[in-house]
């Protein structure tokens, strides 16, 4: 891209030499979207970041009071609460709050704390006609307005219009519910900017989560949150995906404070493999082996295994034997036709980011998403994976399931619904808690990024000091 082009700020920055996603994407089967092979981003310096912004309880202290409340939280899915009455308990850094259908379909979010004595009115998700506290008896409607008063004549200084309670901001976009505690800042559609745009071709709102687990993880949020904002680290930590993954030749964009997108091309060798001897069909071998989205993640073992018996011709690529081949088994199994979708949005990871937590996968395959939370303390969090899968057309979505919980000595290979997935996570397990406890043993406290490789970690790095300085 030539330097002139507004969508880089600054001079451009070195990539790694061989083929680039946009050559891949110039090749494709079909027309690829033009915002997945375009770079934008911004040269964001080489300054270190201090290794107390994963370790110091001050520094946790510091976000969780001024950069938490102010941001847009993924806090469900619309499948979790599909019926008036149902409701979710989220709960991030020592806050509490209640989502629950409206009889009109809406969405509100509420404390989750009885105005009496402090209790929590729910400690888990469900249906209820009413919300009671289970201490006294104090009740509220769904609304969040006051129903009943115990021993009313005992709270003669009590003003049932002052008994509400207390209401946060709800957002919705792609089948995702958001909340925000505090009442000023940008709209939710500003805050996922460009993603609402991107995603109208691939329509999360007819997906419905199909499984999800979550982990306690032995290191801060953003130690184990960044390790999954790049993919250079493939090369030592998941030496499996090399065959079929352009691991150093990512394409990484940030959009302005909130959003990045990664781009790793699938289908196409690492360039840390010498490709001498290499055929198209091993990379589509290894690919069948080991990509974290294939037969062992579908409940239809049989049709899937079928999609990924893949031959390839003469003369024709890996990538788009792959892309074929899922296109055809991705429409039989969930009934919407993806004939016109490119290989890389039937194959590549396509991973946004959304500041502060948040991060889906795009495209036409299953959908893996990510969400990280601070867990009780700066030393853990809770790392959770959903599958999301597309709904066939005219069915209704079912139900989420319950999220299967794995504590801090429990592994992901626990969660067999995860498939290979539970392996990929159990390398990363590999580095993580030994990342935490080495920011803590470090002498110079300082941690070092690559320029381009890992700007989206610096992105979102200076993001949170924009909030922590109040500057957002």
């Amino acid at each position: 891209m030539a330097e002139s082009d507004p969508r880089i700020k600054g001079a451009p920055l070195p990539r790694c030499p061989g083929t680039s996603v946009r050559d891949l994407m110039l090749a494709d089967t079909n027309i690829v979207p033009e915002f997945l092979y375009t770079d934008e981003y911004e040269n964001l310096g080489s300054e270190p970041i201090p290794a107390s912004r994963y370790t110091a309880p001050e520094f946790f202290d510091a976000e969780n009071r001024k950069m938490w409340p102010r941001t847009w939280q993924f806090a469900a899915r619309e499948e979790e609460l599909p019926e008036a009455g149902d409701h979710v308990v989220y709960e991030n850094v020592g806050k509490s709050f209640l989502l629950i259908r409206q009889e009109d379909g809406t969405v509100r979010a509420f404390a989750n704390v009885c105005l009496h004595r402090g209790r929590k009115l729910k400690t888990g998700d469900g249906w209820s006609a009413e919300l009671q506290c289970p201490f006294h008896g104090f009740t509220w409607n769904n609304d969040g307005s006051i129903k009943k008063i115990p021993c009313r004549w005992d709270f003669s200084h009590l003003k049932e219009e002052e008994m509400a309670l207390p209401e946060i901001s709800v957002g919705r976009w792609g089948g995702y519910i958001f909340i925000r505690e505090a009442a000023d800042g940008p709209t939710l559609e500003e805050f996922l900017a460009p993603m609402p745009e991107h995603f109208q071709r691939w329509r999360h709102e007819e997906c419905a989560t199909a499984m999800w687990v979550g982990k306690v993880v032995p290191a801060n949020w953003k130690v184990v949150m960044e390790a999954f904002m790049e993919s250079w680290h493939t090369v030592v930590t998941h030496p499996q995906l090399l065959p079929f993954t352009g691991d150093a030749n990512s394409m990484y964009n940030i959009y302005g404070d909130y959003v990045n997108l990664t781009v790793t091309p699938f289908g196409t060798m690492s360039p840390h493999v010498d490709p001498a001897g290499k055929a198209e069909q091993w990379i589509v071998d290894e690919f069948v082996k080991y990509n974290g989205r294939s037969s062992d993640n579908y409940d239809d073992k049989e049709a899937a295994a079928g999609g990924y018996n893949v031959k390839v011709p003469e003369g024709v690529t890996a990538r788009a034997a792959l892309g074929a081949s899922l296109r055809d088994t991705t429409s039989a199994m969930f009934g919407h036709d993806v004939s016109f979708a490119s290989d890389a949005e039937m194959m590549d990871a396509l991973l946004y980011n959304v500041f502060p937590n948040f991060s889906p996968w795009a495209g036409f395959q299953p959908n893996i998403v990510y969400r990280w939370r601070p867990w009780h303390d700066v030393d853990h969090c809770l790392m959770e994976v959903r599958v999301l899968t597309r709904v066939p057309p005219g069915q209704a979505h079912p139900k989420a399931p319950p999220m299967k919980f794995l504590s801090v000595d429990q592994k992901w290979t626990e969660a067999p619904e995860l498939g290979i997935l539970g392996d990929v996570f159990e390398q990363d397990m590999e580095n993580l808690p030994y990342v935490q406890t080495g920011l803590k043993a470090s002498l110079n406290g300082k941690v070092q990024l690559a320029n381009y490789q890992e700007i989206q970690i610096r992105q979102f790095q200076n993001t949170i000091m924009k909030y922590l300085n109040d500057e957002l």
